[in-house]
C-alpha cells in the first residue's frame, strides 16, 4: 500500500530503531553489487544489511534481532559462493550470516540467516526484516506501492516499487522450504508471513498466536535452525504499466528462482495409472450413473448429480487418451451419447444438470465459468474432427455470447442462467466477481473463430480480454481460468500480430505465479506428499485442487504451443517449470499414494474416499491438513489420462516408450533406431528423460543420449525396466539404441 510519511498511521519502534540504527550504529563491512552498495551495520539489537542505489534511497534488511543483551558481530571466513559470512554473539545464542551477491543478470542479493540458541529458546515474537529507505535512510521518508504479497501458504514473495525516490524496484523472495526445520520445532506454519505495511515489509516470522498463555515449543538449545534465507532482486525501473509491471514480475521470480536448491522430481508410471483409472471409470458402480438410457460419469464417488463440466471434461481426457492408444475407447462414445440431455431447447444452451435433477438442487444457479468450461472441451472435440461435438458447440455458444454482452465482460461469481439474476456478485472480498472468466471466454471465442472462421468470434475474444485490463495482480479467481486466459492472449497475439496480446499474456501468467507455492513444504502432514510449484486452486483457497492442476497444465501445453522466440525467457522457464513439478507432485493426490494418517477422516472428510479407485484427491494442503476433506473427484480422474498422453511418448518399432517430463516440442525419426528432440523449457533448467520398456520386450544392449553439441549424457539411474537421464530442458537431443 502506498503511504507518504504524512500520512503513515504510524510508525512502530522497529521502524524508528532502523531510522536510528542507520544512523549511529557501527559499519561492519562493505561490498558492491553492479551500481548498488550494500553495507553491513551493527545497531543496538539488530544487524542490518543495507542495500542503497547511491542518491535514490535503499532498503534495510534486518538480518538479526536479538533483543536481550550485548550484540557482538565479528567477520569470518566465508564458505564457496558467499561474498560475506558474519558471526554474532547474544544473550539469544550464536547467529551466523552469509551474505552472495550476482550480478549475472538482474542483480540478486542473497541473505541467509542462522541461529544456535544457547538455552531451550522460545520465540514470542519476531519483527518484519524489510524497510524501504529515502536518500536519508529514513524508512518514513520513502514511498512507494506493494503490488504482490504472500497469500496464504503460497510462495513467500513481496513485489513492490519504489515512487520516491526513484531506487527502482524490487522482488522479495523468502525461501520457505529452507525453513522446515524451524515450522516443525515451534509448531508454526508460515500462513501469510511475508507482507507487511509501507514501510515496514518482508518476513514476519511465524510464532505461536499472541495470547495470555505463552508459546511452549522451544527451539532446541545447542541445535542449529535456519531463520531466514532471504532473495532479493532489483531493478532500476519501478514501471506503473500493468503489462510491463508483470513482465518484469516474471523476470525477478525467474532469477529469484534461479538461486533455489530445487527438489528432486521422480519417475511416475502415468500410463500404468491411467489404465487403472479406466477400468474403474468403466466398471466401479460409484463412478457412473444411468439416466434416459444413457451412462453418466459422476462427479464424487457416491455423491451429487452428473454434470455437465464433469460429462465433457472426463470425455475430452478420454479421446486424447484414445488418440495417443492409437485407437478411440468404447467408453467415450458411450460418454458422448448422453451430451443431448444437458442441453436446454428453450434456451438454446447447456445446462449444468439434467432434467431430473433432484430438488436439492438449484438446476437454474451457474457458476459464471461453468457456463464456458463444457464448451471450450466440446470445441477441443470439435477441432478433433468430432461432429457431433462441433454441433452441440454452435448451438450452445450464442447464449454464452449473450451471456458475456449481459454482464459487460465482467461476470458475477453466480446467477440464474434463465435471465442472468445475479444470485451472488463478488467473492468475499466484496470486490471483484469471477475475474478470469474473459480468459476462458476469449480462448473458447478462439476456437470458435478456427472451426468457422467467422470474425464475430475474434471480435468476442478480443473483447474479453481488453475488459479484464487494469486488475493487475488481482487478475486470478480460479488458476486453470487463468492459464487458459494467457493461452488466450497468447494466440491472439498469433492471430493480430498486435504486441498488446503477447504482453496481456503476462498480466495472467503474472497472476497465476503469484499463486503457487514456490516451496516444499514439510509442516505437519505436507511431509507425507509434495508441494512445490502447486497452484492453490482458488485466488483464496487453502489448498491445491488436481482438477485446477492438470487443466492448468494442458492451458500451458496450448500457451507454449503458440509461442515463439519472442517470449520472455522467465516465462517460458516458469511454465516448464510448473508443468515438470506438476507431473511429479500430483501422483500424491492419488490415495493409493499416501499413508492413512494423510487423508482426512470423519468428522473433517466431507465426503467419501474409497483407497481402490484410481481416482484423485480433490485436495492437498501446504499447512499439513489432512488431504482429501473435500472429497474425492471422478471430476479429476481426467488427470492420469492427460497426464499420460502428454508424458510418455510411442516410438515406432522400439522396445520402450519415451517418458520425458517436459513438453517434448518436436519428435523425428532420423534413422531406423535414431530420434531427434526438442525440449521446451527454461535454458537453465533440467528434465528428466527416461527410457521405459514394454511389456514382453527387452531393453536395448547400448543406448546412446547426445546433446546438440555432441556432449554424451550418461544415465544416472538403470535397471532392467528404464534407463534414466537427467537432461537440459531447452534444446535438441539425438537418442540412438542398438537392436
Amino acid at each position: 500500500m502506498e503511504r507518504p510519511a504524512s500520512d503513515a498511521p504510524g510508525a512502530s519502534a522497529y521502524a524508528l530503531a532502523v531510522r536510528d540504527d542507520l544512523r549511529d550504529g557501527e559499519r561492519v563491512a562493505d561490498l558492491t553489487l553492479g551500481d548498488l552498495t550494500v553495507t553491513v551495520c551493527r545497531g543496538r539489537d539488530s544487524v542490518l544489511v543495507v542495500v542503497r542505489r547511491p542518491g535514490n534511497g535503499g532498503l534495510a534488511l534486518r538480518a538479526i534481532h536479538a533483543p536481550a543483551g550485548t550484540l557482538t558481530v565479528r567477520v569470518v571466513a566465508s564458505e564457496p559462493g558467499e561474498a560475506l559470512r558474519l558471526e554474532a554473539n547474544s544473550a539469544l545464542g550464536r547467529h551466523e550470516v552469509a551474505i552472495a551477491a550476482s550480478e549475472a543478470d538482474l542483480h540478486r542479493l542473497r541473505v541467509c540467516v542462522w541461529l544456535t540458541p544457547r538455552a531451550p529458546l522460545l520465540v514470542p515474537f519476531h519483527p518484519r526484516d524489510l524497510y524501504p529507505l529515502d536518500a536519508n535512510d529514513d524508512p518514513l521518508g520513502a514511498t512507494g506501492q506493494v503490488e504482490a504479497a504472500q497469500r496464504g501458504v503460497n510462495s513467500g514473495l513481496l513485489y513492490f516499487r519504489f515512487r520516491e525516490p526513484a531506487f527502482g524496484s524490487v522482488l522479495y523472495f523468502q525461501n520457505l522450504s529452507a525453513l522446515n526445520d524451524y515450522y516443525a520445532a515451534t509448531d508454526t506454519v508460515p500462513d501469510g508471513a511475508v507482507g507487511g505495511e509501507w514501510p515496514e515489509l518482508g518476513y514476519l516470522l511465524p510464532t505461536p498466536p499472541q495470547s495470555g498463555t505463552p508459546p511452549t515449543n522451544p527451539l532446541a538449545a545447542g541445535e542449529r535452525v535456519m531463520l531466514s534465507d532471504a532473495i532479493l532482486v532489483f531493478r532500476d525501473e519501478a514501471d506503473d504499466d500493468e503489462q510491463e509491471l508483470s513482465r518484469q514480475f516474471l523476470q525477478l521470480l525467474g532469477i529469484a528462482y534461479k538461486a533455489l536448491s530445487l527438489p528432486r522430481t521422480d519417475y511416475r508410471d502415468w500410463a500404468g495409472l491411467a489404465e487403472r483409472t479406466l477400468t474403474d471409470l468403466e466398471t466401479a458402480p460409484q463412478a457412473s450413473v444411468r439416466h434416459y438410457g444413457h451412462r453418466y460419469v459422476m462427479p464424487y464417488p457416491d455423491g451429487e448429480y452428473p454434470d455437465v463440466m464433469v460429462q465433457v471434461s472426463v470425455l475430452a481426457a478420454i479421446h486424447d487418451y484414445g488418440r495417443w492408444r492409437g485407437e478411440p475407447l468404447p467408453l467415450e462414445d458411450e460418454l458422448r451419447r448422453g451430451l443431448p440431455r444437458f442441453y436446454d431447447e428453450k434456451l438454446k444452451t447447456l445446462r449444468r444438470y439434467l432434467p431430473n435433477v433432484g430438488d436439492d438442487k438449484d438446476a437454474d444457479a451457474v457458476d459464471s465459468w461453468y457456463l464456458y468450461h463444457p464448451m471450450l472441451n466440446l470445441a477441443r472435440l470439435a477441432l478433433d474432427g468430432d461432429a457431433d461435438a462441433r454441433a452441440l458447440l454452435m448451438r450452445s455458444v450464442d447464449y454464452g455470447i449473450k451471456a458475456a454482452h449481459h454482464f459487460k465482460y465482467r461476470w458475477p461469481i453466480m446467477y440464474d442462467i434463465r435471465d442472468f439474476t445475479v444470485k451472488t456478485r463478488a467473492r468475499n472480498d466484496d470486490r471483484f466477481g469471477q475475474t478470469d472468466v474473459g480468459g476462458i471466454y476469449a480462448y473458447l471465442m478462439l476456437q470458435c473463430y478456427q472451426l468457422t472462421d467467422e470474425e464475430r468470434f475474434l471480435h468476442e475474444a478480443r473483447a474479453a480480454i481488453d475488459a479484464a485490463v487494469g486488475m493487475r495482480f488481482n487478475l486470478e479467481y480460479q488458476a486453470n481460468l487463468t492459464a487458459w486466459g494467457a493461452a488466450a492472449c497468447m494466440r491472439l497475439w498469433r492471430i493480430t500480430n498486435e504486441g498488446t496480446y503477447l504482453a496481456q499474456s503476462y498480466v495472467y501468467l503474472a497472476s497465476f505465479f503469484h499463486n503457487c507455492m514456490i516451496w516444499e513444504s514439510d509442516v505437519r502432514l505436507a511431509k507425507h506428499y509434495r508441494t512445490f510449484l502447486g497452484a492453490t486452486c482458488l485466488h483464496d483457497a487453502p489448498y491445491m485442487a488436481i482438477y485446477e492442476c492438470f487443466d492448468a497444465f494442458t492451458a500451458f501445453e496450448a500457451y507454449l504451443a503458440d509461442s515463439g522466440p519472442d517470449l520472455e525467457p522467465a516465462a517460458r522457464m516458469l511454465i516448464g517449470e510448473y508443468c515438470k513439478y506438476a507431473l511429479d507432485r500430483a501422483w500424491f493426490y492419488y490415495p493409493s499414494a499416501l499413508p492413512d494418517e494423510a487423508i482426512a477422516g470423519p468428522p473433517h472428510q466431507s465426503g467419501v474416499i474409497n483407497r481402490k479407485l484410481a481416482f484423485p484427491l480433490e485436495d492437498l494442503y501446504g499447512n499439513g491438513e489432512p488431504a482429501g476433506r473435500v472429497g474425492q473427484e471422478i471430476y479429476g480422474s481426467g488427470a492420469a489420462l492427460v497426464f499420460a498422453s502428454r508424458s510418455h511418448h510411442s516410438v515406432e518399432g522400439a522396445p520402450f516408450r519415451l517418458f520425458c517430463n517436459l513438453f517434448v516440442r518436436t519428435i523425428e525419426r532420423t534413422g531406423e533406431r535414431a530420434l531427434s528432440l526438442m525440449l521446451d523449457g527454461g535454458e537453465t533448467c533440467q528434465a528428466d528423460l527416461s527410457l521405459v520398456r514394454l511389456k514382453r520386450r527387452r531393453m536395448p544392449q547400448k543406448v546412446t543420449l547426445t546433446s546438440a553439441n555432441g556432449d554424451v549424457l550418461r544415465p544416472h539411474a538403470t535397471d532392467k525396466d528404464r534407463i534414466d537421464f537427467r537432461v537440459p530442458a531447452s534444446g535438441r537431443l539425438i537418442l540412438t539404441w542398438s537392436a
